[in-house]
């Protein structure tokens, strides 16, 4: 992958990044809202609790996605191989790196993987 294709993964992956951790500070702030006195009455600390596990649980999904959108950044900036599916090693299609620039594996051993016949 040439230099100017890697730069404009790098700034996708880059954004991402970002959006994630920008969303993730906003659920925060949001997941720990009370009433205007600050007090919560049973049903609304009922509805804060799910509240907080839902954004909770959404962000292990969106850490897993982090440590992707890192690794993606490590392989760009060091070792290269950016865009190579870890499993067979061949090239990843530019329009599933356009769609999720972390992807690990080509749509092929993405089936696989989902399947649980590779790792």
């Amino acid at each position: 992958m040439d230099k100017k294709t890697l730069k404009h993964f790098e700034k996708l992956l880059l954004d991402k990044r970002a959006e994630l951790q920008n969303a993730y500070r906003d659920k925060l702030s949001r997941s720990g809202d009370a009433g205007a006195d600050g007090a919560l009455d049973s049903a609304d600390e009922a509805s804060a609790n799910y509240n907080k596990e839902f954004w909770y649980s959404l962000s292990d999904a969106d850490r897993k996605i982090m440590r992707r959108i890192d690794e993606a950044l490590r392989v760009i900036a060091t070792e290269g191989g950016y865009g190579e599916c870890v499993h067979c090693g061949k090239p990843i299609q530019r329009k599933r790196l356009e769609a999720v620039p972390w992807a690990r594996h080509c749509l092929e051993c993405q089936d696989l993987q989902e399947r649980g016949l590779i790792e």
